[in-house]
């Protein structure tokens, strides 16, 4: 399906499609910002988001989640909630699950937030979540998403799954 199609541009100005390779921080600009103001705007932002943080072949998931978009990269499942109820923890595990049937790691993108028990469940499962502020910032909400910002996208190579619980 052309990007075009799919709501995600094939790049976006200041945002190299991880030619610094990935994980390599110290050679990333800034994050530029994009507002939002549809549904589209959100995954908009997480796929340029990812993208930024050194994930190469960002496409459409094959598994629709229960809410929301799902977008995948080799080794990492994302789910975007557009909605304006905050992400429960059943949202979260259902994440969780199906990143694990694809040996996959895992990010949550929420435009409204998330309950606190959502919160303790992502932090368990070693989840990263993110909260998109309208401005068009992804904003971190927990020490996964914290480390995921800083180190960006992990090498390709052998996946170790000691990370997950």
């Amino acid at each position: 399906m052309p990007p075009a199609q799919t709501g995600m541009p094939p790049s976006y100005p200041g945002i190299p499609s991880a030619a610094a390779g990935p994980g390599s921080p110290a050679h990333r600009p800034a994050f530029p910002p994009r507002a939002i103001r549809t549904a589209r705007d959100a995954v908009t932002v997480a796929a340029l988001y990812l993208r930024w943080l050194g994930y190469r072949d960002l496409r459409r998931a094959d598994q629709r989640p229960p809410n929301g978009i799902g977008l995948a990269a080799h080794g990492l499942l994302a789910q975007v909630d557009p909605t304006v109820r905050p992400a429960a923890p059943r949202d979260v595990e259902c994440l969780w699950l199906t990143a694990m049937t694809e040996s996959a790691d895992c990010v949550y993108f929420s435009l409204a937030g998330y309950t606190d028990e959502a919160r303790v469940r992502a932090d368990a499962l070693g989840i990263p979540l993110f909260v998109l502020d309208l401005a068009g910032v992804p904003q971190a909400v927990n020490d996964h998403a914290d480390a995921l910002d800083a180190e960006g996208a992990p090498e390709p190579g052998p996946r170790s799954r000691d990370r997950r619980s």
